[in-house]
């Protein structure tokens, strides 16, 4: 991926040249009616024949930021006719916010041999509440179908002139031309990065003298930066991927500076020191910590007293307050109501639970620090200059000798020491007595499943047998939430009954279904009703059943950003079937086995037979948590290779 890393100042080197202003509205071509297919994706829904933004802040309206955005959409087949429906995420905050205005917005479509145009009815344009801080302005432009062409322009102003836009080159539909013009005033300083794979077709500067004129006498030049890209792919999310945001080919802005008229400068963009004093002194963060320790007092005393060993105490304190709290699925790094009236009702934020884990592990003289990071959805933060608006998420780091321990007690299913996947995002920041640093974060365990299958196959064409699941690390919390989903084992039992063809669970047994310390194991007793009878000269047996891999995840013939799987993987099955004899499989399946580069991970399949007994030991593992793009192809055709043999059959013949 690349950052480009620019600077705006006062004083730019480039002088004023003369520009265009986008692309006039309603001016829709012949051709661009006739186009039936975009022939760098012909699987493209619809297309961006051209987009244009640009943002600036307003002198005559209380100095507000103001976006002018136009766009024109070509439908190419039915499912492109969403991209008629626009939702328009507005901010609100302090009695502020954000409003749309001038929405022009029409469809084109050759009818009798003319365009004719059907325009938006600016009473269709309607505000939704979406939550306490954002609502939505919706409209749909009407008489759209396949070959339709759409345009949409409109101005989104904004109170919040120290959040400058940033702009998404690439979307779910590709693009022909997408370009953004910014205009910043010189006293306001921004660190703008290029993130993404993508490159830019243009990339100019210019000087604008006096556009800036806020008021008392005082002007400041601007400088005006301007970003195209041409012929821009879709972006296609696939399996295994971190936040989009990632790797979406963006402009975006941080404030550093600003520099006022009278010669003061406030530094917005602050180092990590300053950072860390405003944390300590927070009344939502570090306040919380030393107050926490008083409300968990008497708490913890009772379940430590007469333990020495730094472990056992740990384990105590986390599941205490694991199962104290109740969490309302809320994120953050803050308290949201603060430790005691989160203690006293029993239900909180992440910050309200992971700082009273925080709080009374110190408590117990533990070596612990508060670990700020950013879940996978969230994205990756930004390690060059403090942002704390990148993080969402605090767990306690515990330092027990050489050992480290992540905690999280949000999560009533992951064991001591295994954050929930959500967490596994790059690297974290941990704020300890002194200073903060960097902390990279791996997973504790596996995502591991190993099936033994044991079965005989009888002249009536039933199989009776065990099929017992063992789930581990990671996988295993993932079914025990899946478990806590149901209102019994039972009805969990009759589910999977449900998904498992011709297959009569006649007993079952879970195992470690509350020790979340233990691999979740799952017994079963099953009849499976494979074949009508067996009179017949030839049969045919998938011993995969219910364990197939049905399809890739990988299904792009290219990928331009990692393939993140969160945990190293495992997947195991060892089956083993006693047949009648009066049969003989026609002929093993030769042994496959494969490696990925790098360690990355191997796959192997092995058939065995003895007298009327097969067997099969199969392994996929995964040991590396990240594949670059250029390993891509490699998984793809490790995955392929695991669902070819898992579509073969074994053929039985009668002797």
């Amino acid at each position: 991926m690349k950052h480009v890393f620019v600077c705006i100042f006062l004083c730019f080197s480039i002088f004023s040249i003369a520009q265009d202003h986008g692309f006039p509205f309603g001016e829709v071509a012949h051709r661009e009616l006739d186009i039936k297919s975009y022939d760098k994706d012909t699987s493209a829904v619809a297309l961006v024949l051209n987009e244009f933004g640009e943002a600036y802040i307003d002198n005559s309206n209380d100095n507000n930021l103001l976006l002018e955005y136009h766009i024109k959409i070509k439908i190419l087949k039915k499912a492109g006719t969403d991209q008629a429906n626009f939702e328009i995420p507005l901010r609100k905050s302090n009695g502020k916010e954000e409003v749309l205005k001038d929405v022009q917005a029409s469809s084109f479509n050759f009818e009798n041999g003319v365009i004719k145009e059907a325009k938006l009815n600016t009473k269709s344009v309607f505000k939704e509440e979406r939550s306490k801080y954002w609502n939505l302005q919706k409209f749909a432009i009407p008489n759209v179908r396949v070959g339709s062409v759409i345009e949409v322009k409109y101005t989104l102003e904004s109170p919040y002139i120290y959040n400058f836009r940033t702009w998404a080159f690439q979307s779910e539909i590709p693009k022909v031309k997408s370009e953004y013009w910014a205009t910043i005033p010189g006293n306001y300083i921004y660190n703008i990065s290029l993130k993404g794979f993508l490159e830019l077709s243009k990339n100019e500067s210019e000087l604008i003298r006096d556009c800036f004129t806020p008021g008392g006498g005082h002007k400041a030049d601007c400088g005006r930066s301007m970003w195209a890209m041409k012929d821009i792919p879709a972006f296609v999310e696939e399996d295994y991927m971190t936040a989009s945001s990632n790797f979406i080919s963006t402009i975006n802005f941080e404030l550093s500076e600003i520099r006022f008229f009278d010669g003061r400068v406030d530094k917005i963009s602050k180092e990590w020191k300053d950072v860390e004093m405003e944390l300590r002194g927070d009344n939502k963060f570090g306040v919380q910590i030393k107050r926490g320790k008083d409300i968990v007092d008497g708490k913890v005393d009772q379940l430590i007293i007469g333990e020495t060993d730094p472990l056992v105490k740990a384990k105590r304190i986390y599941d205490f307050i694991r199962y104290w709290y109740r969490w309302n699925d809320v994120y953050g790094l803050y308290s949201e109501f603060g430790i005691k009236k989160a203690f006293d009702t029993k239900t909180g934020n992440v910050g309200d639970i992971n700082l009273s884990l925080i709080a009374a592990l110190k408590y117990a003289e533990l070596d612990v620090e508060a670990l700020l990071l950013s879940t996978r959805a969230n994205g990756l933060v930004t390690e060059i200059y403090p942002i704390l608006s990148d993080f969402n998420y605090v767990v306690a780091k515990l330092n027990i000798g050489d050992k480290v321990y992540l905690l999280d007690a949000t999560d009533d299913f992951v064991s001591f020491g295994l954050l929930p996947e959500r967490c596994l995002n790059g690297k974290g920041r941990v704020f300890g007595g002194k200073e903060s640093y960097w902390y990279e974060i791996k997973p504790a365990d596996k995502e591991k499943t190993l099936s033994i299958v044991n079965l005989v196959l009888d002249s009536l064409g039933a199989m009776r047998g065990t099929i017992q699941y063992s789930y581990i690390g990671y996988k295993a919390a993932s079914q025990r939430s899946k478990l806590s989903t149901f209102t019994s084992e039972k009805e969990y039992i009759t589910d999977l009954q449900k998904r498992i063809p011709y297959t009569n669970i006649e007993h079952f047994e879970f195992q470690n279904a509350d020790d979340s310390s233990k691999p979740l194991v799952l017994k079963l007793d099953v009849v499976i009703q494979a074949f009508d009878n067996l009179n017949t000269n030839q049969f045919l047996l998938n011993p995969f059943m219910g364990e197939r891999l049905e399809n890739n995840p990988f299904k792009s013939s290219e990928r331009s950003y990692p393939v993140d799987f969160g945990a190293p993987l495992e997947e195991i099955l060892v089956f083993s079937m006693i047949y009648p004899k009066n049969f003989e499989i026609d002929e093993l399946p030769a042994k496959v086995g494969l490696a990925l580069p790098n360690n990355g991970g191997r796959y192997i399949c092995e058939f065995q037979q003895l007298d009327n007994r097969v067997t099969l030991n199969h392994s996929l593992q995964i040991s590396r948590t990240i594949f670059s793009s250029a390993e891509y192809h490699y998984l793809k055709e490790l995955f392929n290779r695991v669902i070819q043999v898992q579509q073969t059959d074994l053929v039985f013949k009668r002797k």
